[in-house]
């Protein structure tokens, strides 16, 4: 039985500690940081050099990471690899608290197109950032920061209904109301009840339910928010964040899985884990980054990676692919490095540049054959899917898929093709959005995987390497082989 290799075990460290996008991000700020990464803010004015390495992060959930090559000077390009942090889940709601039928639950919004089914009967629990508020000197201003937090215990579960309730279940398919059957059961109300704290004179703390003559929103801001998520809750927070419930003042909280990301399958060949889609890429992608950053001397580009929040809900935040933040780093280094008054100095260097938009794919199924047509079934252990559609659902093209193959060649990785069957639908990623907006060169590409979007995906341990090995070949080999490409109309 062979034994996980050792940057599948560096994938799996980087899973089990990355719950939520906010804890993706502060993962990847670590990594880059023990690599001698320089962290920088949007906020204030950039000092960067040839031959540095940079990091900054908007709003905690998306961070953009880049090594300025020793030769570079402005004008030149850069080369890119985008994925997301975010995967399907649910979030809790801005007034969570629900009482049903003698159990405390707790409401949720179904965040991208998850299925859902599969997150009944789990060991479920929070993860997330609060918004904190700090101890000051009496007379002082009041101070607040923004934490991270995750409950590692399990606390809560979405029960199903027993098949003697529901005869047909096995026969017509498993149905449920998003809106009333998925509400995760956190508590009884008589236990909840009995284990309520007590304050220094002994009275129990009281737990009051919203008058129905006010509007929700009002209560909440008028009770410091104590009517809009179950004490029991708070209080639990409160223990990890090592503060009072009151000191809580908002929280962005997702349910998210206990059970750990592990190697399985008879052979070690497998991982399965929650938020393979995007993770996996996310730190394949950074891992490249950060190690192609020992051959910085000859290169005369900027290699970047992005790893932006909100892919599933369609990258239209402030965060997101379809915000500025990538065009507006490349702005800075361009013009950092040369006059801002030169007239096409970015337009030039997004010319010369190359976006790899990765992006899980998907596997061929042993039991659904035919969702994939004969000539494009990706496999697993087989290399990165290079993803087109004619339709533009992914970004790729002739030349951009020809540079990329090209690359893998060159070091005996393999690659797989894949387009969608003409009588499906056809999904999309960050890669058409940033080709359109910025004009850049891109290809859409891949690990294949099993059971996207499910609680528990499952890819190949081998495709860990390869996508790994690829990315790292792209940054380092990429502006030699693309100077070798002459197009006419372009040249």
């Amino acid at each position: 039985m062979a034994a996980p290799s050792g940057i599948a075990s560096e994938l799996l460290e980087f899973l089990n500690a990355a719950p939520t996008p906010f804890h993706a991000v502060e993962e990847a700020k670590q990594r880059l940081s023990e690599a001698g990464f320089v962290q920088i803010s949007e906020r204030h004015p950039w000092n960067v050099e040839a031959g540095g390495k940079y990091f900054f992060t908007r709003n905690h959930s998306t961070i953009i990471a880049f090594a300025i090559g020793n030769k570079y000077t402005t004008g030149n390009g850069f080369l890119i690899i985008g994925a997301h942090t975010d995967s399907p889940c649910p979030k809790l709601k801005p007034v969570s608290k629900v009482t049903k039928a003698g159990f405390l639950e707790v409401g949720v919004s179904t965040y991208g197109g998850g299925l859902w089914h599969t997150w009944f009967d789990r060991d479920l629990t929070v993860a997330g950032r609060v918004v904190r508020k700090l101890s000051t000197a009496e007379g002082e201003r009041a101070a607040y920061s923004h934490e991270l937090v995750r409950i590692q215990q399990p606390i809560l579960r979405i029960p199903t209904l027993a098949i003697h309730l529901d005869r047909d279940v096995n026969e017509v398919g498993f149905k449920f109301n998003k809106q009333t059957h998925l509400a995760p059961v956190l508590a009884s109300v008589i236990k909840a009840e009995i284990n309520k704290p007590a304050d220094t004179n002994g009275n129990v703390a009281s737990d009051p339910e919203p008058s129905p003559s006010k509007d929700k929103l009002e209560n909440r801001q008028e009770s410091g928010g104590t009517t809009a998520h179950h004490s029991l809750l708070l209080q639990l927070l409160a223990q990890e964040l090592d503060c009072k419930p009151g000191d809580i003042c908002d929280f962005e909280l997702q349910v998210c899985d206990t059970q750990p990301s592990v190697v399985g399958g008879a052979l070690k060949e497998f991982i399965f884990s929650g938020r393979l889609d995007n993770l996996c890429m996310s730190f394949c992608s950074l891992k490249a980054l950060i190690d192609s950053t020992e051959s910085l001397d000859e290169e005369k580009g900027v290699r970047m990676v992005a790893l932006f929040d909100h892919e599933e809900v369609g990258s239209d935040s402030a965060q997101g692919a379809g915000s500025p933040v990538l065009v507006d780093a490349l702005r800075r280094i361009a013009f950092h490095f040369g006059e801002s008054s030169t007239k096409g100095l970015l337009e030039r260097a997004i010319q010369q540049s190359f976006l790899v938009s990765a992006d899980m794919a998907h596997g061929l199924h042993p039991n659904y054959q035919d969702k994939h047509e004969e000539g494009h079934q990706p496999k697993l252990h087989k290399g990165l899917v290079i993803k087109q559609n004619a339709n533009q659902r992914y970004a790729t093209n002739a030349i951009t898929s020809f540079l990329f193959r090209e690359i893998a060649n060159m070091h005996a990785i393999p690659t797989q093709d894949f387009v969608v069957r003409n009588d499906m639908q056809c999904g999309s990623t960050i890669g058409p959005k940033l080709a359109s907006g910025l004009g850049i060169r891109t290809v859409d590409v891949g690990a294949p995987q099993l059971s996207m979007h499910s609680i528990r995906e499952m890819c190949g341990v081998d495709d860990v390497l390869h996508s790994y090995n690829h990315f790292k070949a792209f940054f380092e080999e990429f502006s030699l082989l693309d100077a070798k490409l002459s197009v006419d109309d372009e040249a």
